[in-house]
């Protein structure tokens, strides 16, 4: 039952459905779908840190770590122009590790959420 709501999760990579998969088991099946729900709701998709990324490049650099929720570092990318632009080049390469590790942050959080 549980796997069934992990596929409407659009842009789920086989990394991420495995890692929430994880954190899912043991969840009721109330618990699971509170849990979709609330994720479903924090997650990125890779695509968008990148078009976050790219628009941090060309128009407001750090837009992808003020969306992640990495305030300090994103003050610094706008301060710096994206530390010269390499921090956001750098950034476009690894777009998919940062939405990765976001989720995996949120996706713990929801669950702790849902469990009390």
């Amino acid at each position: 039952m549980n796997q069934n709501l992990l596929f409407n999760l659009k842009g789920i990579t086989a990394e991420e459905f495995s890692f929430v998969q994880q954190v899912m088991d043991g969840m009721t099946d109330q618990q699971a779908q509170r849990f979709v729900t609330f994720y479903s709701g924090k997650r990125q998709s890779p695509e968008n840190i990148l078009l976050f990324t790219l628009l941090g490049l060309f128009c407001l650099a750090g837009l992808q770590r003020f969306i992640l929720g990495q305030y300090a570092m994103g003050a610094l990318y706008l301060l710096t122009g994206g530390l010269c632009f390499i921090g956001t080049i750098v950034d476009l390469a690894n777009y998919r590790h940062l939405a990765t590790e976001y989720n995996q942050k949120i996706a713990l959080e929801c669950a702790q959420l849902v469990r009390f």
